[in-house]
């Protein structure tokens, strides 16, 4: 009966589906498998999606992440009905409305309003209750006088408004989102975010492929993480998007052996709790050093080096005189999870861990925080902040913490650090690493400009004001 129950909750299920595209040299080879007698293959098979099974409750909202080629859009097309598997199925339970290729459905010799009406009736509704629906979606397009006009005639903004007002506000059972939030400009983005949390709240299950991290945390119950047609993992938000900044930072084999053994405890029942509470209080920012003797065991007696829990830039540019070695580093949020992801408004450490190859009198080590384009947004030093560096000796290890709070907006940033000095008067740089790593800033409050001032707001109705006006 459970077992009945939990079909029935099921919006959409995708069993075991592959998908394999035929691939040929020349147009030539197609013609001559057809007609050959021996059948030789001329093709080779190119797996879009290999073996691929999730489930999708009702009501819920699931994110679906991964490089391009990993087959997001191949499956959402699949869903919707777009496409066949070559094998597998996938079944689904409700009204669809997809925001695919947006206005893929469009004639585009028809008019605004003849297209809505024509949309409407391949999702299944009557002309009457497209008559309903009409103005809302007019409201929300803001096209004017030209949804009366050939949607050939259309600049590609208004083109994409009214595929969008169409397809979001016809109250559909699923929603299915590929890429579709970063169409228009920012005011029609905002309002496309607020419907799209509107339509989640009334219970709307929502299938959504992004690029947009931020969206995913914000908006996801779950997550789905595919790589090349092949399914890696799935689960909360925060975890698996964790996992995708690994495969953009090449270290797919090692997040699947990481998966591997966390199964292998899973299935053993070892459910040991490594998870430290080392929540950090403070408004300011702080810098701590600290000796490090022995071997550099920070996560807990594995072996395992921060940074292997990290998305590095394999394109990082490195340098430096080698007599210092910066072979560790971290990203803490407030809980001493070493991720990526960190959340507006929360303390974080940037934590650096150095060896030295050389005695020097008085390093500094640095950090400095630039967002997508270079520009460089904030940073520091143990210089600038006070913090008294004695001598270090040949082979001494130290660690190096900056706390702080997280003021950034929402978005993607870059972190490089460094270990450097003045010797007669000249700056010297031991080591140094641009870009080494990224930052996902999560936010449910954006406002203007790169950081947040956390203005405190009053408003107060005057009264009497009205007497004095009139």
């Amino acid at each position: 009966m459970s077992g009945n129950k939990e079909e029935q909750s099921l919006a959409i299920r995708v069993e075991d589906v592959t998908k394999v595209y035929r691939l040929y040299e020349k147009p030539i080879d197609r013609l001559k498998e057809t007609v050959s007698i021996t059948h030789k293959n001329y093709h080779r098979d190119f797996y879009a999606l290999n073996g691929l099974s999730f489930q999708v409750k009702k009501g819920e909202t699931v994110g679906i992440i991964g490089t391009n080629g990993s087959g997001k859009s191949t499956i959402l097309k699949i869903i919707t009905g777009v496409l066949t598997p070559t094998t597998g199925k996938v079944e689904v339970d409700g009204k669809i409305s997809a925001l695919l290729e947006l206005g893929a459905g469009f004639n585009m010799d028809y008019t605004g309003i003849e297209n809505i009406y024509m949309n409407g009736t391949m999702m299944g509704y009557t002309r009457k209750e497209m008559d309903a629906k009409l103005q809302e979606i007019l409201d929300f397009a803001e096209i004017g006088d030209f949804v009366y006009q050939p949607v050939k005639t259309y600049s590609s903004g208004m083109f994409v408004r009214l595929a969008f007002a169409l397809a979001i506000n016809v109250e559909p059972e699923i929603l299915i989102v590929d890429e579709a939030l970063s169409v228009g400009d920012v005011f029609f983005q905002s309002k496309c975010y607020r419907r799209m949390e509107e339509i989640r709240k009334s219970g709307t299950t929502i299938l959504m492929v992004t690029h947009d991290m931020g969206s995913i945390i914000k908006y996801c119950d779950r997550v789905v993480l595919l790589n090349k047609g092949e399914f890696i993992a799935e689960g909360k938000p925060g975890p698996i998007v964790d996992m995708y900044k690994k495969i953009l930072a090449g270290k797919l084999d090692a997040l699947k052996e990481e998966l591997r053994l966390a199964e292998e405890r899973k299935q053993g029942h070892a459910g040991k709790t490594e998870q430290k509470e080392n929540g950090v209080s403070g408004e300011e920012s702080q810098v701590e050093l600290s000796d490090f003797s022995g071997g550099m065991d920070l996560e807990g007696g594995d072996g395992t080096l921060m940074r292997d829990k990290l998305a590095i830039n394999p394109d990082r540019t490195e340098y430096g005189d080698g007599r210092a070695e910066i072979y560790d580093l971290g990203l803490l949020d407030e809980r001493g999870n070493v991720t990526n992801l960190l959340l507006k408004g929360e303390m974080f450490t940037i934590r650096e861990c150095i060896r030295f190859h050389a005695s020097l009198e008085a390093p500094i080590f640095t950090y400095t925080i630039k967002d997508k384009k270079g520009t460089e947004l904030t940073g520091t030093n143990t210089l600038y902040e006070g913090t008294d560096i004695r001598p270090v000796k040949a082979g001494d290890s130290y660690v190096v913490e900056f706390t702080q709070k997280m003021n950034l907006q929402g978005g993607e940033y870059l972190l490089s650090m460094s270990c450097t000095g003045f010797e007669q008067g000249e700056h010297v740089v031991y080591h140094r690493l641009y870009d080494v790593t990224s930052i996902t800033v999560i936010s449910n409050k954006n406002t203007v400009g790169v950081y947040d001032m956390e203005s405190q707001v009053k408003a107060q109705k005057l009264e009497g004001q009205e007497e004095k006006t009139s």
